[in-house]
């Protein structure tokens, strides 16, 4: 009796895994739901999606998931920041001040002239891997951790770059970071990330 209990346990745990397995892989095999998955899970919400107060405090506005900081609300001037403190976050957890300036978070949707929509796979990978917008230009700052997220592979980058492509787009302009000059306090030149 033991015996038999044993093997209907090893079955059981067996099929389990298979199921499991099976919906894991199925992730992989197809790059949109593999990327959805990565998105989600890594928190790009949490800075590419603007916050708004609800009933139980600070909730992501997924009418504009990831469009990024949004173009009504204007900062043209960092707030000071000094020791122990390194950075502060806008109301919509979408801008940062501190030491480099100001950054503000992208939009990630695939709208053609303000988001991610002329970009291609390529270039989002080398963003992530060089820690330069568009793969070239300025520095990606704080806080995007381009750092870690650049020690993907090339094929979740590839996915996480699908869902985002296949995403609404949302038109949104998201303004330029403003960079505070190379000095003692900042360092030369401003740290990325």
């Amino acid at each position: 009796m033991r015996r038999s209990v044993v093997v209907l346990a090893c079955v059981a745990m067996a099929f389990s895994l298979a199921a499991c397995g099976g919906a894991h892989g199925t992730a992989k095999e197809d790059p949109v739901a593999r990327g959805k998955y990565l998105v989600t899970t890594m928190g790009c919400n949490d800075c590419h999606t603007p916050f708004k107060m609800g009933a139980n405090g600070p909730e992501p506005d997924m009418a504009r998931m990831l469009s990024g900081h949004p173009e009504d609300i204007v900062i043209e001037s960092a707030p000071s920041v000094g020791p122990p403190w390194m950075a502060l976050g806008s109301q919509t957890f979408t801008a940062w001040a501190g030491p480099w300036g100001i950054s503000f978070s992208a939009n990630l949707t695939p709208d053609e002239e303000t988001g991610i929509g002329a970009w291609d796979a390529q270039v989002f990978v080398s963003a992530m891997r060089n820690g330069k917008m568009m793969g070239a230009g300025r520095p990606l700052l704080p806080p995007m951790p381009w750092r870690w997220y650049g020690q993907m592979t090339d094929a979740d980058l590839a996915a996480m770059f699908a869902y985002l492509k296949s995403i609404p787009p949302i038109t949104n302009h998201v303004p330029a970071a403003v960079l505070a000059p190379p000095g003692p306090e900042t360092g030369s030149p401003p740290i990325g990330g």
